[in-house]
């Protein structure tokens, strides 16, 4: 009984630190953070200007890859908060690391995603 009362106390005491060691680093990010991310974090974007700002970042990214060479006539461009998702299919397989770098390029763009496939002769 006592073997198990001493695990259970371990048990929690090790919880404990692994929580008290998370809250600390949660907070070394939140007060690292530049004023300019923390202030816009501050005031939310209502959800309408928040869909106008993807699509308005959609259309950048599609008109950069067609400034770029890359066909977009088979690519979906899916912005959401400045994470670019890039669906589809392209005619070689140099569009699609092309694609890729291209939308990276783009001012406002964060992460891109690529998902674009080869398409196949006759589809």
């Amino acid at each position: 009984m006592n073997l198990i009362r001493s695990i259970k106390l371990g048990s929690v005491v090790l919880m404990a630190l692994a929580s008290a060691n998370v809250w600390s680093q949660t907070s070394e990010t939140s007060t690292s953070a530049s004023p300019a991310a923390t202030s816009s974090a501050s005031a939310p974007m209502s959800k309408s200007a928040a869909r106008k700002a993807n699509r308005a970042l959609s259309r950048k990214v599609v008109q950069a890859l067609q400034k770029g060479g890359v066909t977009t006539t088979g690519i979906n461009v899916i912005a959401k908060g400045g994470a670019i998702v890039l669906a589809g299919r392209v005619v070689d397989a140099s569009q699609i690391d092309r694609a890729s770098s291209l939308a990276k390029g783009v001012s406002g763009v964060t992460s891109v995603k690529n998902a674009l496939t080869i398409q196949q002769t006759g589809q």
